[in-house]
């Protein structure tokens, strides 16, 4: 029987898998220190190290950046080099410590160990300013925003060189939403422009570490980004909404990249959810793009579900669907 990591490169490369991949089964999440900071408690506040404050008001499903005149970042996209302090990334033995202990439980013959960046690019420039003006500065003060961008990669670039000696991931994970549930934020060419060579940067320097796999959660409309991310050098995106059409996304470019997604979870991760729901988008899942280049799963970043019993019922759902078409 093959490894959830080995079924997971049959799926990856056009091979003989033996079953759907279970979500996120074929890896698990390798720790580094601070790697959460700044994710408050629901009903919470809470600073990150680059001073945003983020919020997450009580009955709301996930918190977000508070982007009024007195938590704003950047107050001046002009000026931005007064307001953007990078954070350290000098850690402590201690603050290693419950991470290597973390990491070395993981076990790399049955999974992929990955490291992940959050947020991306264009969430970063969001989170300095929100959302509304960083859009605004991409089209009106674009050598600012450049230079927002290149001075988050010079230190996500310092932090690989810190981190991949000692956890030594085999994918690198970057999240970064880049679109509502019907389009992008930006256009292709926009893209490109302010964004394709900083991920190409950084996803190689990753690959110099000894990085096997890029992997992209964005769970949004980005459909009309994918030959850039196939550019870029992603292998994996994550987080593929049902609007993207994934069945023809598999269809084009599947052996270029794989699909990770196309089980929204706003259908099946809410209040009202049901077995009966969770079945039937399963089932929509895995016979509309099949076998190959395609992983079911729910379109949230990692488990588990914001609601109990949800994440469990899919991955049961899928199990069913291998039994019935491997």
């Amino acid at each position: 029987m093959l490894t959830p990591k080995e079924n997971f490169l049959e799926v990856h490369t056009g091979g003989k898998p033996e079953r759907f991949v279970k979500q996120f089964e074929f890896f698990a999440m390798g720790m580094a220190p601070r790697m959460f900071g700044g994710f408050p408690e629901p009903g919470g506040d809470a600073i990150d190290d680059w001073g945003v404050t983020t919020r997450w008001p009580e009955g709301v499903v996930t918190p977000f950046p508070v982007h009024d005149d007195e938590h704003k970042v950047v107050k001046d996209i002009n000026k931005w080099q007064d307001y953007i302090h990078n954070p350290s990334l000098e850690y402590t033995e201690e603050e290693w410590a419950e991470c290597d202990a973390a990491n070395a439980q993981i076990n790399r013959d049955e999974v992929f160990v990955s490291i992940m960046t959050f947020p991306g690019f264009f969430e970063h420039l969001h989170y300095m300013m929100g959302m509304g003006s960083a859009l605004e500065y991409m089209a009106t003060e674009p050598e600012a925003i450049k230079g927002i961008v290149n001075n988050y990669l010079q230190f996500q670039l310092d932090r690989a060189d810190v981190l991949a000696p000692r956890i030594k991931p085999s994918i690198y994970s970057l999240s970064d939403d880049l679109g509502t549930q019907r389009n992008s934020f930006m256009s292709p060419a926009m893209f490109k422009e302010f964004f394709l060579d900083a991920y190409k940067t950084l996803f190689n320097r990753w690959r110099e570490y000894g990085v096997e796999l890029i992997y992209m959660h964005n769970d949004s409309y980005s459909a009309n980004l994918v030959p850039y991310f196939i550019e870029a050098g992603i292998d994996i995106w994550q987080g593929v909404m049902t609007e993207c059409d994934c069945p023809e996304l598999v269809k084009e470019f599947g052996g270029q990249i794989t699909f990770m997604g196309d089980i929204n979870s706003g259908v099946v991760d809410s209040p009202y959810w049901t077995p009966e729901i969770v079945e039937r988008e399963v089932r929509r899942a895995c016979t509309t793009n099949g076998k190959l280049y395609f992983v079911p799963s729910m379109t949230m970043a990692f488990p588990p579900t914001l609601y109990p019993g949800v994440d469990e019922c899919i991955d049961e759902c899928i199990e069913k669907m291998s039994k019935e078409m491997f």
